[in-house]
């Protein structure tokens, strides 16, 4: 439970100090240091980052856009992972089962710069055979904390 705690706080402010952290969870900051240490070698805290508002940094254009493969085997979905890995745009990619094999999160700063990645990059991606965009409207929850 007290991990938790210190998730909890964590995911809501990674700025605070440990002595903050260990006040917060009543326990000292020794034991505080080692429980984050162990919660980041363990892999549960993967890093800490700062959220930014893609639509201050004039990317104001976020599309999910649905892939299929043309071939299900190995090679292909490996040409695949290794050509989205490397575009800026892509910040998300989720390999999902149905219809699709994959789900992208693109953000780019309208619809002229969203249709040229389109063309001239993912369309330059060995092995889509399919590929439709949804255009996202409005955000309606958008959180990153899964320890209520």
């Amino acid at each position: 439970e007290k991990d938790y705690d210190i998730l909890r706080l964590l995911q809501r402010n990674d700025k605070l100090t440990v002595r903050d952290i260990a006040q917060r969870v009543h326990l000292s900051p020794t034991p505080t240091h080692e429980r984050i240490k162990r919660l980041e070698q363990a892999g549960v805290i993967k890093q800490y980052a700062a959220l930014l508002d893609n639509r201050k940094l004039n990317r104001k254009l976020m599309v999910l856009c649905l892939v299929s493969l043309k071939e299900h085997d190995k090679q292909t979905a490996h040409d695949f992972v290794r050509g989205i890995v490397a575009f800026k745009e892509v910040v998300e990619c989720f390999n999902i089962a149905g219809e699709y094999d994959f789900m992208l999160k693109i953000i780019t700063e309208n619809m002229e710069t969203y249709h040229d990645f389109f063309i001239n990059y993912l369309g330059e991606v060995k092995g889509i055979g399919k590929a439709q965009s949804v255009f996202v409207m409005d955000i309606i929850k958008d959180t990153h904390e899964l320890i209520p």
